[in-house]
């Protein structure tokens, strides 16, 4: 037998030698990391006014440090973050953060910003990361990281009380813990510790993407594909026994599906154990949900059990969001039905929100027996505020053409036969008496035999944005639903509430439900900057941050911007092209002298999906939209941008690969210093007047600064 000793010797010593490689690695990390901080923390104080959205996760903020409940269309990991932070920081939650511009006048407002940015800046160096472990590559890696780090947008956007990042650090975290996920299985590591950290470290992170934004969806997604590829590939190991596989199927389910869900509830337990106290969000919440809010007026409250004709009640419907029945002195404008009074849903307790029930034929005389309201009796309601009663006639609703109208009508309680309407409760037995809260309520119309439901339609201004009622001819209407929530009757006994209230998974879900249809229905409020979808990776329009002296203007370095389409469409070409060339039989991708490249094209088509993820789903919602919302897109462009470079440019001799990888961040480093006032503030003229430092980098007429 042949025998090679000292190839055994050499092989043996490999792992000991050290690695130039590893320790370049350091390096360039190092100076990465010494870069971001340079580059993320200037001027992190600055403008000390409130700016853009500020003016709600600061307020948001300020909600949670002082209990007190609201509404909004995201989960509230991110939100419950500012708030710790600007708790821990000092900030004692009492500015009012009211509109942009407004000055923070002394306020612990620092704390909040620097978390925000620490967040975002530690998205540079796992960017690098990522890279390097895809690709094995320190040159893609660092033009992958000075991508990031060098656009101006991502500073803008880092550098604030926002949402924005927050999410994009736990996107960018969950990728690099699936990265190394993968490299560690790939390694014959699985079920080593490092291996269950990373995985375990995975999974936190999709729950907390997920906990601040529902786009976090995107990147659950991708690592969801990324590890059924990962098993898939365990399971083409022959060398391992199926047993082995199955191991990983159920620990990859443990950690990366049943403890992310059940830390993600947890972050809505602490969102319900903090925001305890009644506050403006109450009314897009059911009547149960709301009796668990101190202060709100079902919380420990005593009303009568049942409904008695004479009684001051509120009434609200049961859609997710669903209003309460509202009525004002305003009359519905010439063109949109009969010109009598405005009946809609309103999400907000108000005194306009009550109604008196009457008897359809006759007055109550106070000295009358107490009379309960029972399933199948007709009424009347009379709003007490205007004295008018509850209407509908044969004409149409001002919004939804195929209901009929529903008014306010009458004069002092008196009105005409249209008034009466007939009371169900929903799979009542007959003569079963109404119910405070529980009882859920149909009202239909005794003449026109429609019933009484919100359409979820928003009125225009004159009917102050509040949600269209109409009176429906289909009774099986699901938005036709009520339920009594205050009962105001002193001639009954009254009874505490508090064993109807809610638990917390009924109400884990209600928020869901109510976040779900508010992000749905989120609109544009007038004179808001929107964008669509089609804009964004071409830089086309900015945003205005701050528009005082010092002016703060969100848009992307389009050296950055424009290159990284151009690196995307050539992937597309290259990856088309290699793949076809294998397919044909003229490269082989298990060849030891293809790895590098094949590596290169594998890591370019999961950064490619990743952006595909995160961009593509925008055109396809009916919500508004904004320019700020492709960023994580961006993320996974830039780290592509670097993976392509390299693979264009790695045959290359070594003094021309750095010659153009020194070029090509000579001229990022050139844009960033030219761009880097948008990011930073400007003062003086716009860029619009032939006098201002600004006036040359005005590339495109819809940029605004």
């Amino acid at each position: 037998m042949k025998k090679n000793p000292p190839e055994k010797v050499e092989n043996r010593k490999e792992p000991l030698r050290a690695n130039p490689n590893l320790s370049g690695k350091w390096t360039l990390f190092s100076l990465v990391i010494l870069l971001t901080v340079l580059t993320r923390f200037y001027k992190v104080t600055e403008p000390d006014h409130v700016c853009w959205d500020e003016t709600h996760f600061g307020k948001m903020g300020s909600w949670y440090i002082n209990r007190t409940f609201f509404f909004d269309v995201h989960p509230p990991l991110g939100k419950m973050l500012i708030a710790l932070s600007g708790k821990v920081s000092g900030y004692n939650g009492t500015y009012a953060f009211e509109k942009p511009g407004e000055k923070y006048n002394g306020t612990r407002y620092e704390g909040m910003r620097i978390f925000c940015t620490a967040l975002g800046a530690l998205i540079v160096p796992m960017s690098f990361d990522i890279v390097h472990d895809l690709t094995g590559s320190l040159q893609a890696a660092m033009m992958s990281s000075a991508y990031i780090l060098l656009d101006v947008g991502m500073i803008t956007l880092n550098q604030y009380i926002l949402l924005d990042p927050i999410l994009m650090f736990f996107m960018t975290a969950s990728v690099l813990g699936m990265v190394k996920v993968s490299k560690a299985t790939d390694e014959d590591r699985s079920f080593t510790g490092r291996w269950w950290f990373w995985l375990f470290f995975t999974g936190t992170m999709l729950a907390c993407t997920m906990g601040v934004k529902f786009v976090g969806l995107f990147v659950v997604l991708l690592v969801g594909l990324h590890t059924v590829s990962d098993l898939w590939n365990v399971l083409g190991n022959l060398s391992k026994p199926v047993i082995f596989t199955v191991k990983q199927l159920i620990v990859r389910a443990l950690t990366l599906i049943i403890w992310p869900t059940l830390l993600y509830m947890f972050f809505f337990y602490i969102h319900l154990e903090v925001l305890n106290r009644s506050g403006s969000g109450d009314g897009f919440y059911s009547s149960g949900f709301q009796s668990r809010l101190i202060g709100n007026s079902l919380y420990n409250a005593s009303m009568p059990r049942h409904v008695a004709y004479g009684a001051v009640i509120t009434l609200k419907n049961h859609k997710t969001g669903g209003g309460y029945l509202h009525s004002h002195f305003h009359l519905y404008p010439k063109g949109f039905g009969a010109r009598q009074q405005q009946i809609t849903t309103y999400t907000h307790k108000d005194e306009n929100n009550k109604w008196k029930v009457k008897y359809y034929n006759k007055d109550a005389n106070p000295s009358d027996e107490v009379e309960i309201l029972k399933n199948g009796q007709l009424v009347r309601l009379e709003h007490t505020q205007t004295r008018r009663n509850l209407h509908s006639h044969p004409e149409l609703a001002p919004l939804t053409k195929k209901h009929n109208q529903v008014t306010g009508y009458g004069e002092n309680g008196v009105g005409d036969a249209n008034d009466v309407w007939k009371v169900l409760i929903v799979g009542g037995r007959e003569n079963e008496r109404v119910e405070t809260v529980t009882s859920s309520l149909m009202f239909i119309h005794y003449l026109q035999n429609c019933a009484l439901t919100t359409s979820g339609k928003q009125l225009p201004k004159w009917g102050f944005e509040q949600q269209e009622v109409t009176c429906n001819p289909n009774l099986r209407d699901s938005n036709a639903l009520w339920n009594v929530e205050d009962n105001e009757f002193d001639r009954l006994p009254k009874v505490n509430f508090e064993v109807y209230a809610p638990g917390f998974l009924s109400r884990f879900f209600e928020s869901h439900a109510v976040m779900i249809q508010g992000n749905a229905g989120l609109k544009p409020k007038e004179g808001e900057v929107t964008s669509q979808p089609w804009q964004w990776p071409i830089n086309y329009r900015g945003q205005f941050f701050s528009v005082n002296s010092h002016r703060i203007y969100l848009l992307g370095n389009p050296i950055i911007w424009w290159s990284n389409l151009v690196f995307i469409v050539i992937f597309i070409v290259v990856y088309v092209i290699s793949a076809i060339r294998q397919e044909r039989g003229y490269e082989d991708f298990t060849n030891p002298a293809n790895e590098s490249k094949w590596r290169s094209l594998r890591a370019g088509a999961w950064l490619f999906g990743g952006w595909l993820l995160h961009y593509l789903p925008f055109w396809a919602m009916g919500r508004v939209l904004y320019f700020h919302h492709y960023f994580p897109a961006l993320i996974f462009n830039s780290m592509l941008t670097g993976v392509v470079f390299n693979y264009l440019t790695h045959r290359l001799p070594i003094w021309l690969r750095q010659t153009l990888l020194g070029a090509a961040l000579g001229i990022l480093g050139w844009s960033f210093l030219k761009f880097s006032p948008l990011a930073y503030g400007m003062d003086g003229p716009s860029a619009n007047e032939a006098n201002s430092t600004m006036h040359g980098l005005k590339w495109m007429d819809t940029w605004e600064f």
